[in-house]
């Protein structure tokens, strides 16, 4: 299980939270736990859209959760009231269940927030099946995780996101070499048989 995967454990989510699990980003990693406080061009790819989308639905009543505004304090510390038309972004919720329902709406498939789940293996993912290829079930699910993660695929062509799986993966499907490394040749391989752009060049993400 991926660190990432902790966070379906919650029901409740605030607005940076939500929008961070939107475009794919644990927001207990750095940077992105303070993304607030770094610059828009720093903060994570479609970090911005996702937050003002997140917040007008909860402003309209769209989106299930609860909408927090910003105290207001005097240079003493003394609470003076609550700032008109604010949004604390950290202390507004967002319901899980409803923030998935309102992603679906917009066309939203896949993503965090859309794991991809296998009642039982398909015979071909199987490793109990006597005709399991270990290749073959790596260049599957290197597909799967990078087409369903627009983050991995932000700035690079899809071989080299699915290498960049593979090799974080190497040990689960023995494409590694005697001394633990990732087998190079056989991350190759297993790469362009889930390439689906072999002529090249980096693939435009979903908020493309």
């Amino acid at each position: 299980m991926e660190e990432l995967d902790y966070w379906r454990l919650c029901e409740d989510l605030n607005i940076i939270q939500a929008a961070l699990l939107t475009v794919g980003t644990d927001p207990s990693s750095e940077p992105a736990c303070y993304c607030e406080d770094l610059k828009v061009h720093e903060r994570p790819y479609g970090y911005e859209a996702a937050k003002s989308a997140i917040t007008s639905a909860l402003r309209r009543g769209s989106l299930e959760g609860t909408i927090s505004q910003l105290a207001e304090y005097d240079m003493n510390g003394n609470f003076l009231g609550w700032i008109e038309d604010s949004v604390d972004l950290k202390e507004s919720m967002v319901k899980v269940d409803a923030l998935r329902e309102w992603l679906a709406g917009r066309g939203f498939q896949s993503g965090f927030f859309f794991p991809i789940r296998d009642v039982a293996p398909i015979s071909y993912l199987d490793q109990s099946n006597a005709c399991y290829a270990p290749k073959l079930a790596a260049a599957i699910r290197a597909w799967e995780a990078v087409t369903s993660d627009p983050e991995r695929l932000r700035g690079k062509t899809p071989k080299a996101a699915l290498s960049k799986w593979l090799n974080e993966h190497a040990a689960s499907y023995g494409l590694i070499k005697d001394d633990g490394m990732p087998n190079a040749s056989g991350v190759e391989e297993a790469a362009k048989l889930a390439n689906w752009k072999p002529e090249g060049g980096a693939s435009k993400t979903l908020s493309e």
